[in-house]
């Protein structure tokens, strides 16, 4: 998106509560990844739309989507997994302040190894993946399997700051993330069982429904 109607949207975004500022504050002095302003209200009003009863999150962070997700949608439940200690107890000290431990139900633990539990609150009717971007592919794969027939699957940072355009990365390791972030929306795209869209909003969230 043009920087300058990037900057446009985000002025027109309303102002967040104290304690959602405060945690996007934290995320810039602490170098925590979160959801970028225009993406998470791209993902808040598909999923205003949709109604979702549960969603799944794959990549807590410090909470700050999770929060987000509970606030839009009071009646939803949102089980999240985190595997980093620093920021599950972040996450776990966020929710407390906003007084959403009832409807999020926080996970410990690395997404790949936590299958059971996961699979034990099942079904959800959406799904957001926005953790290791390398292993996007194993994540779509694993938990697809507990979508419910009219679920959603929605995948942040496809576009990973437009890097999937770029044909000349100096750095080895962020070219080979690129090589991977590229070959899973490829295989998305394609996907038998899903009509995909990627939209290109904040870092490119790609929208995954069953066919």
């Amino acid at each position: 998106m043009n920087g300058e109607i990037q900057q446009y949207i985000e002025q027109l975004i309303p102002k967040r509560s104290e304690l959602f500022s405060r945690i996007e504050s934290y995320a810039v002095e602490n170098n925590v990844p979160i959801m970028e302003s225009v993406g998470i209200e791209a993902l808040l009003q598909i999923l205003r739309i949709q109604q979702p009863k549960k969603i799944l999150e794959v990549g807590t962070a410090i909470g700050y989507s999770a929060l987000r997700m509970a606030d839009a949608l009071p009646h939803t439940t949102v089980v999240t997994i985190e595997r980093d200690e620093e920021r599950y107890t972040k996450a776990e000290e966020n929710f407390q302040l906003a007084n959403k431990t009832d409807s999020i139900h926080l996970i410990k633990g690395d997404a790949l190894e936590v299958e059971e539990h996961v699979k034990q609150l099942a079904p959800y009717d959406a799904i957001f993946i926005d953790a290791a971007k390398g292993q996007y592919k194993r994540f779509f794969e694993m938990y697809s399997n507990y979508l419910s027939d009219d679920g959603i699957i929605i995948t942040d940072n496809v576009l990973f700051k437009g890097l999937v355009c770029e044909s000349n990365i100096e750095n080895k390791r962020i070219r080979s993330l690129v090589k991977k972030i590229n070959e899973f929306n490829e295989w998305l795209m394609s996907h038998p069982d899903y009509h995909t869209v990627i939209l290109p909003v904040g870092d490119g969230v790609a929208i995954s429904k069953k066919r």
